[in-house]
C-alpha cells in the first residue's frame, strides 16, 4: 500500500492527467494558456458552444447524443469536481447501458508504466525539498497556508515541496477531501455498473513520469498565483461547487458549469498543459468516432467543459460530420 506521501503525488500525476494526458503526436496547440492579471492562466475551456448549453428533459443528469446512420453514442458530460457520492437518478444510465457495445470513460488514475518509472522517480525527486514548502512563505500568506493545513489536520512535512504549483494542487487536494468533494465521482460507479454488465471499457492509461515533470518546469510566478487562488477558494468555502453539484444531478448544464475552476485553472499553469488539453479532447473525440463505427449504441463520459467548449469534444465531432444533439432535444 502507498504512503499517504507517495498518495499524494500520484494524485498530482492523476490531476495532470484528468486535465489532459501527455501522448505522442499531439495537435498544434498553444503551450501555455493567457494569464489574468494575477498571473493565473485563464481556463482552457472558458468559452462554450452556447447552443449545446441547455438544460435537460429527462430525469438526472444532462445527455448528449453523438450519431451517424446505424449507431449513437450517448454522452454523460461529468463535473470535473463534485461534491462526493452525490445522489443522482442512474434510471437513464442504466436504460442506455443495455446492450451498449462499450462504456467510454476519461482518464483513470495514473499508473506508472515500466518504461516509465525511472523518469516517474527523477521527476518525484525533483518536487521533493527537505523542508516544508511553507519555510518559504511569509506573512499573510504562510499564515493563511499553515491555518489551512492545519484545519485539515496535515502535518507541514506533507507539503515537502520547493514548488508553489505542487504545494498549491496538494493543498487543494487536501482540502478537496476535508470537505467531501472529488474529482472521481460520478464516474467512479458509472466503471462498477460497466463492467458488472460485462460491457467494455474503454479508457487511457499514461504515463506518470511525464506529467510529474510538467510540474517541475512551471514558472515561480504561475505556481504562486496558483496557490493565492487555491487559499482564496479555502476561505470561500464548497459553497458554489456543492451548488453547481446539485444543479449538475438534475440536467441543469448552466448551473453545473458556473462552479469556479480555480483547480482546473491551476492545472493549466503547468508547461505544456495547452496541448495536454487538446490531446484529451482528440482522445475522446477518437474514442466516440471509433464506438459509431460498430451498429447499434454506446456509452461515453467526459468531463463538462472539455465536452461543451469551442474545440471541445463535441464540437469536434460535429465537424467530422457526425450529428450531435443536445439534452434539450430528447
Amino acid at each position: 500500500m502507498k504512503s499517504p506521501k507517495l498518495r499524494a503525488w500520484a494524485a498530482l500525476a492523476a490531476a495532470l492527467a484528468l486535465a489532459g494526458p501527455a501522448a505522442a503526436q499531439t495537435p498544434a496547440a498553444p503551450t501555455q494558456a493567457p494569464v489574468d492579471q494575477a498571473g493565473l492562466p485563464q481556463d482552457p475551456d472558458e468559452v462554450l458552444v452556447e447552443e449545446l448549453v441547455v438544460v435537460g428533459r429527462l430525469p438526472g443528469p444532462a445527455w448528449w447524443r453523438v450519431s451517424d446512420a446505424d449507431t449513437t453514442v450517448y454522452v454523460l458530460g461529468v463535473p470535473s469536481v463534485a461534491t462526493k457520492q452525490l445522489a443522482w437518478d442512474r434510471s437513464v444510465l442504466e436504460r442506455r447501458l443495455k446492450g451498449a457495445n462499450e462504456v467510454i470513460v476519461s482518464v483513470d488514475p495514473v499508473r506508472v508504466r515500466a518504461l516509465g518509472a525511472a523518469g516517474a522517480a527523477l521527476n518525484y525527486l525533483k518536487l521533493r525539498s527537505r523542508t516544508p514548502f511553507e519555510a518559504q512563505l511569509s506573512g499573510e500568506t504562510r499564515a493563511r497556508f499553515v491555518a489551512a493545513r492545519e484545519r485539515f489536520g496535515k502535518p507541514a512535512d506533507r507539503y515537502k515541496t520547493g514548488n508553489a504549483l505542487a504545494a498549491g494542487l496538494m493543498l487543494v487536494e487536501d482540502w478537496l477531501d476535508h470537505v467531501r468533494l472529488t474529482t472521481t465521482d460520478p464516474s467512479k460507479p458509472i466503471r462498477q455498473l460497466a463492467r458488472s454488465q460485462r460491457i467494455k471499457v474503454t479508457e487511457k492509461t499514461y504515463d506518470a513520469g511525464s506529467l510529474l515533470g510538467a510540474l517541475t518546469r512551471t514558472p515561480a510566478t504561475a505556481g504562486r498565483a496558483c496557490l493565492e487562488a487555491v487559499l482564496d477558494q479555502i476561505d470561500a468555502g464548497p459553497g458554489r461547487i456543492q451548488a453547481a453539484s446539485r444543479a449538475w444531478a438534475h440536467g441543469d448544464v448552466p448551473g453545473a458549469l458556473s462552479a469556479e475552476r480555480v483547480y482546473e485553472r491551476c492545472l493549466a499553469a503547468a508547461p505544456g498543459a495547452a496541448r495536454l488539453d487538446a490531446r484529451y479532447k482528440t482522445d475522446q473525440a477518437e474514442a466516440i468516432a471509433k464506438a459509431l463505427q460498430r451498429p447499434g449504441h454506446a456509452v461515453a463520459v467526459i468531463q463538462l467543459r472539455p465536452l461543451l467548449s469551442q474545440g471541445g469534444v463535441l464540437d469536434r465531432l460535429r465537424s467530422q460530420g457526425f450529428e450531435v444533439k443536445t439534452p434539450g432535444e430528447e
